[in-house]
């Protein structure tokens, strides 16, 4: 993801300690324990990056930092130190592993993506750099005047920001680093709302919808005629130029092919990927024929429901059916957030009987905000936290109803919800026993991994009661399964977009809409997809196992405790965590 760069000279004492005093070369420093080398870990970032300040929940302090290949090099150079650092510490206990191995995780996939110059695409299918800001203003204060204030200083100088990841861009098209055409024609798309306030408010106007009553009439007027002023003169301009440039200089230069092996060292970087999301050591081959392998097993369950509903056609028929039959479908957006919110609280219902602990911490379900809608995904989660004063979000896409399939949301709904993420991210936030640098990072192939088997563990809740959404359900882990396979399609074996829609759209009953969001979303983030069914079916692996050794032993809820115990773990750590827990209970 865009990260928002900070300047490189740090007057902060701890950051001087880290890279040497009037040094531009990083200086080892021993530190005694992982949590000393963690706060200069944080210390570095939080100071390197204005972004994270924003995503913090905390207003931007001065400018906007340079982003250039040469910081970000920079920024490489000091990574590597850290790993120097963390490979000198001891292993004295368990505990020290996972610290040390979720550590080195982060540190080896920051990296990859310095290494393999990613910051040079600082798009995706579903955004970038010009509109992740969309996703810091509502984590923002904006209770004072001074709030206010704060907020258009940093504003007038984020025009800066646009203009150099522009440059970013170009320098990637120098080096034959780029996005796939089909991510650059929706980056287009994306920058509309960006543009100007002709059609709809622009985003930056949010945070001045609903000003605070103790700031008077008066200055409420001036601060919104200011904010106004600032994006006619110096927003709308910039933005108009990136879209210019897009459309004429940056689309032509991308490539046909929307693989990431196209690109300069991009076959290398697609298995780095592939290693990283799956925490595995494993080739593009094995997973490819482990999706096919699935996708035959899910796609016999597919066909035991079609005939238990009695339908008499095919399966492509019993899809097609399901796909455009008015039932299956709501009528407005409220009819699908409702159902959302019962099927949430109706799954909440079962929790005592599955875990020991429940979190503290509650949710909400949110439409999906309607600019970035048309080409977002059904449904994701957004975490909330008690220091934000929000409750988590599970995000329902209310856009193009005729594709929001009813019978698919239970699935969506224990994935992104409970006991999904919300119960992972609530129940992770507030442990007590595990250091922040764990407790506040989120490994893929366990978080994904994790919601994917909330979905199946579904049928043991009841939460799946007539034959759609027990197709629902199997199209959800079937379109899981898929991903196997078109994901390495895609970046390892040439496949073009038609292809993977085709594959996607055969063996699945989502909507068309939906296995096309979906398509680019693999397109522009690759690697991703493939944590989801690789996290799921270890998870699977590991409850059989714990199962068939304890036997009468197994307690259900012990076992989704201890899962839960420590955060995200890469699966290694977490299957040798399962097999001392077997041992300890037997």
């Amino acid at each position: 993801m865009t990260i928002f760069m900070k300047r490189l000279f740090f007057s902060l004492v701890s950051i001087s300690l880290i890279i040497g005093c009037n040094s531009k070369e990083p200086v080892e420093i021993p530190q005694d324990t992982i949590y000393d080398l963690f706060a200069s870990i944080d210390s570095f970032e939080t100071s390197f990056a204005h972004q994270d300040s924003l995503q913090r929940g905390f207003h931007l302090q001065g400018n906007f930092s340079s982003v250039s290949d040469s910081a970000y090099q920079y920024k490489l150079k000091v990574i590597n130190q850290f790993l120097n650092r963390l490979n000198q510490l001891p292993e004295e206990s368990f505990v020290d592993r996972l610290n040390n191995e979720v550590l080195k995780y982060r540190l080896e996939n920051e990296k990859s993506l310095l290494t393999y110059k990613s910051y040079l695409v600082p798009i995706s299918a579903e955004g970038g750099f010009y509109n992740e800001v969309n996703y810091a203003l509502p984590t923002l204060p904006f209770k004072t005047k001074a709030d206010y204030e704060t907020y258009i200083k940093w504003l007038s100088n984020y025009p800066t920001f646009i203009l150099q990841h522009k440059e970013l861009l170009r320098q990637g098209m120098s080096e034959g680093i780029v996005a796939s055409k089909i991510v650059a024609q929706n980056t287009l798309k994306l920058l509309q709302p960006w543009l100007s306030a002709d059609k709809s408010p622009s985003p930056f106007m949010a945070p001045l919808n609903n000003m605070p009553n103790r700031i008077s009439e008066q200055e409420q007027i001036e601060l919104k005629q200011e904010v106004n002023e600032l994006l006619a003169t110096d927003i709308f301009p910039v933005y108009n130029n990136l879209y210019s440039f897009i459309a004429n200089e940056y689309l032509p230069a991308c490539t046909d092919q929307i693989g990431v092996s196209a690109i300069t060292n991009g076959k290398e970087f697609y298995q780095n990927r592939l290693e990283h999301y799956t925490t595995l050591t494993i080739s593009a081959d094995s997973i490819f024929n482990l999706g096919l392998a699935e996708v035959a097993r899910i796609k016999a369950k597919m066909e035991q429901v079609k005939t238990a509903a009695g339908f008499t056609g095919s399966l492509q028929d019993y899809i097609q059916y399901l796909r455009t039959d008015k039932q299956f479908y709501p009528e407005t957006a409220e009819e699908l957030l409702h159902y959302a919110a019962w099927l949430s609280k109706k799954s909440e219902q079962q929790l005592p009987k599955y875990f020991e602990q429940l979190y503290s911490l509650p949710f909400t379900v949110s439409p999906v905000p309607e600019e970035i809608a048309p080409f977002y995904t059904a449904g994701r989660y957004s975490p909330g936290s008690f220091e934000q004063q929000k409750a988590g979000e599970y995000w329902v896409n209310t856009f193009n109803l005729p594709a929001r399939a009813l019978y698919s949301l239970p699935a969506l709904t224990l994935h992104e919800a409970v006991p999904g993420h919300h119960l992972h991210h609530a129940l992770t936030s507030e442990l007590t026993d595990v250091p922040p640098f764990r407790s506040q990072f989120y490994i893929s192939a366990f978080g994904e991994g994790w919601a994917l088997y909330c979905e199946y563990l579904g049928e043991e809740m009841g939460m799946y009661t007539t034959p759609a959404e027990w197709f629902g359900r199997y199209t959800y882990e079937m379109w899981r399964a898929c991903r196997l396979v078109v994901d390495v399609g895609i970046h390892a074996k040439g496949w073009t977009r038609e292809r993977a829609i085709d594959y996607l759209k055969e063996n699945t009953a989502l909507s068309v809409h939906e296995v096309t969001t979906e398509i680019d979303r693999y397109i522009g983030w690759p690697g991703q997809a493939l944590s989801y069914k690789i996290g799921e079916l270890k998870i699977k692996e590991l409850r059989k196992h714990a199962e068939e050794t304890l036997g009468n032993k197994f307690d259900i809820r012990q076992f989704h405790n201890l899962l839960l115990s420590q955060g995200s773990l890469p699966l290694p750590l977490l299957e040798e965590m399962v097999e001392d827990w077997i041992k300890k209970s037997s």
